[in-house]
């Protein structure tokens, strides 16, 4: 078993071995994860975070010895960075610009200088950071303030404070407890919506008041009702709400 670290800004990871492929998600900079297959140009990866899989090109890999790897792997609270964009000092004291999420590791040789969140937040922290996505638009596989998707987004704003989210809404959706009323969730509890044939594939923040923020073309904020999203722009529904849970 081989394993690898992200010490670059933003890799995609994609659905298979091509350039052209369908991104499914991003490594941001300090995220580790296991080598599960190699080619010539080309990985097949597992994230530790959320056990995503995908293709990485080789180009874009740096190698972690098993050591190294379990060391990260054991990290109880990882110290991820709390402004939208900072900047990382590399040993030849290039700067390497990072996003808001991504992990700084305290025994690596790269200097930062930003704002740093660890361990557990309040429940009532989620809101706040949600909002620093505001506007960011929509992107398949995403999970930056330069673009992301449904699960992208509350995925990050989980991670920042401190809880682990799957990647996709439907694998989200397997985590936490059921709410049976709309009336009984709190800020910061998710919604989760599907689609005509009943898969889930939107997810979204509980906010005060009935309102919600989730990823609809960019992120921003609308109100829920026991029907779903109601789009204040274009004064239709637009999601179908399935479940709400409640993680925390």
């Amino acid at each position: 078993m081989h394993y690898g670290i992200c010490n670059l800004s933003i890799v995609p990871i994609r659905l298979i071995a091509e350039n052209s492929a369908e991104m499914v998600s991003q490594l941001l900079y300090g995220e580790h994860y296991k080598i599960l297959e190699q080619r010539k140009q080309w990985s097949k990866i597992r994230t530790a975070f959320d056990n995503c899989e995908g293709w990485v090109q080789n180009l874009q890999i740096t190698l972690l010895t098993e050591s190294e790897y379990q060391e990260l792997d054991d990290t109880a609270s990882p110290q991820y960075t709390a402004d939208l964009v900072s900047f990382i000092e590399t040993e030849k004291n290039y700067l390497l610009p990072i996003v808001m999420g991504s992990i700084i590791n305290t025994s690596s040789n790269h200097g930062y200088e930003g704002s740093l969140v660890s361990a557990k937040k309040e429940k009532t922290n989620l809101i706040k950071t949600a909002v620093h996505y505001l506007n960011t638009p929509y992107l398949w596989g995403g999970k930056t303030p330069f673009g992301l998707d449904s699960s992208g987004f509350t995925q990050m704003v989980y991670k920042i404070n401190g809880y682990g989210l799957l990647r996709k809404a439907a694998e989200q959706a397997t985590q936490g407890d059921p709410l049976s009323f709309i009336e009984e969730c709190e800020v910061g509890d998710l919604a989760f919506f599907d689609n005509s044939e009943g898969i889930i594939d939107h997810v979204g923040i509980i906010m005060d008041n009935n309102y919600i923020i989730h990823a609809h073309g960019k992120v921003r904020i609308d109100r829920i009702d026991h029907t779903g999203i109601f789009n204040n722009d274009t004064k239709t529904y637009t999601h179908q709400l399935r479940v709400i849970k409640q993680l925390i």
